[in-house]
């Protein structure tokens, strides 16, 4: 029979796990550092924004698809969290692989984004980020323009703010 202390130590271990997956911080470390790739060309709403012209400030980039279920729990989320940033950071989002144009501007409309929103058909740009699998997925990128997390599935206020906190906005 378990002794109650190594049952504990367990049930500690096994929660710390279930919460580093459910608040989407169990994104890829291994690209930790180096610099961002460059943001893709083609502007769906917004205004025109790179990485260049952003340095100074940290920069979330968030992967999105209209065809993308968990993209559409997510995208709420995002434009409050947009709305809250006040200058201290920037949300950039990026439409990936959709092959749509309107379908991915009806969505952009539907939630009412109002943060930059980019376009990505071919895949390409989320493929030089690291993407692996499909969206949703966040990028943190640092004020000096180097990735520092990729946070995957659908994130949370607290998860996006939590981001944000690790490179010290």
């Amino acid at each position: 029979m378990p002794r109650p202390r190594t049952l504990l130590i367990a049930t500690a271990v096994v929660a710390a796990l279930v919460a580093f997956v459910v608040f989407g911080l169990a994104g890829s470390k291994g690209n930790d550092g180096r610099p961002a790739p460059p943001l893709p060309l083609e502007r769906l709403s917004g205004s025109t924004v790179t990485l260049a012209a952003l340095r100074g400030r940290p920069v979330l980039v968030s992967f999105w698809a209209s065809w993308c279920e968990p993209c559409e729990h997510e995208a709420p989320v995002l434009e409050r969290f947009a709305r809250g940033l006040h200058g201290r950071a920037t949300l950039v989002g990026v439409n990936w692989e959709d092959l749509s144009l309107a379908n991915a501007r009806k969505f952009i409309h539907t939630y009412g984004w109002t943060f930059p929103n980019l376009r990505d058909p071919d895949g390409n740009v989320g493929r030089d980020y690291g993407m692996i699998g499909g969206p949703p997925v966040t990028f943190v990128i640092d004020s000096s323009g180097h990735l520092r997390a990729q946070l995957r599935g659908p994130q949370t206020q607290q998860t996006l703010t939590q981001a944000l906190a690790s490179v010290g906005a």
